[in-house]
């Protein structure tokens, strides 16, 4: 439920120091509001006591330090030293949902790689059927991710959709559609170089199929509002990997865009 960081963060070194995501709601002026589930965290599991401290983040990018008082579920908080993360230009992925419970570590391993928002959508192959409790659990282990992986930011994770109303919707910036090889797309260009003759300070969508891969259909309707069919290499990667490799390659161009 919590990441540890290592380090100076109030003027003196402590060793590990707890992270604790929660709502911007439970800040109130200079103190903290604990949930139950919280309270328990804190005082059951990692046994903390008055005038120990953690680090809360609220997922929009601001920190505080939290000292625990004598007042069980308060803590004093005040703000904590500036993060020298940068923010990145922001990425979506939007994903058709995988089988069975795969959703689940696409969600947890986007988030440490960075991803801005997540957008499951539903395709024709989709063999997956949305549950509306999906959401909160996802949400849930993003908020996991985060702190593990010491990000500031919590993605934003969308309730599922169909693949052609996502379509009908807007976005600023470079939008890709990662293809298998063969047919059409065959000769689409490597996603890698794609995203390195982008602007790495624009926004980007990247789309990832399902188990069998988007239908021709699909594709072409993608293409039509503007999005551009690339590879993803010259093997067939399952529906919980492609996620991973099309966020990895545009966040590593953008990288060396930066350099």
């Amino acid at each position: 439920m919590g990441g540890q960081i290592r380090g100076q963060i109030w003027g003196k070194s402590e060793g590990p120091v707890q992270r604790l995501m929660v709502e911007p709601s439970q800040v109130i002026a200079d103190q903290l509001h604990l949930s139950d589930q919280q309270q328990h965290y804190l005082y059951r599991v990692l046994r903390l006591g008055v005038g120990q401290q953690v680090l809360v983040l609220d997922g929009l990018g601001h920190q505080w330090i939290a000292t625990l008082t004598t007042t069980v579920g308060v803590a004093a908080i005040a703000p904590a030293p500036p993060s020298p993360q940068a923010t990145p230009a922001p990425i979506t992925l939007a994903i058709a949902l995988p089988k069975g419970n795969g959703f689940d570590e696409v969600v947890r391993q986007t988030t440490e790689l960075g991803v801005t928002t997540l957008q499951p959508v539903i395709s024709d192959r989709t063999l997956a059927q949305p549950n509306p409790k999906k959401l909160e659990r996802w949400q849930r282990i993003a908020a996991e991710a985060t702190e593990q992986s010491e990000r500031l930011l919590l993605p934003v994770i969308l309730p599922p959709r169909p693949w052609r109303d996502y379509l009908q919707q807007s976005e600023p910036g470079q939008r890709w559609i990662c293809v298998a090889r063969g047919g059409a797309q065959g000769d689409a260009p490597h996603l890698l170089a794609a995203a390195l003759a982008s602007d790495p300070h624009r926004p980007a969508a990247i789309a990832t199929g399902p188990e069998g891969g988007w239908t021709e259909a699909e594709v072409e309707a993608a293409i039509a509002v503007g999005f551009e069919p690339v590879s993803l290499g010259p093997h067939i990667l399952r529906a919980v990997t492609a996620p991973l490799a099309a966020l990895t390659l545009v966040a590593a161009a953008r990288t060396l865009g930066q350099i």
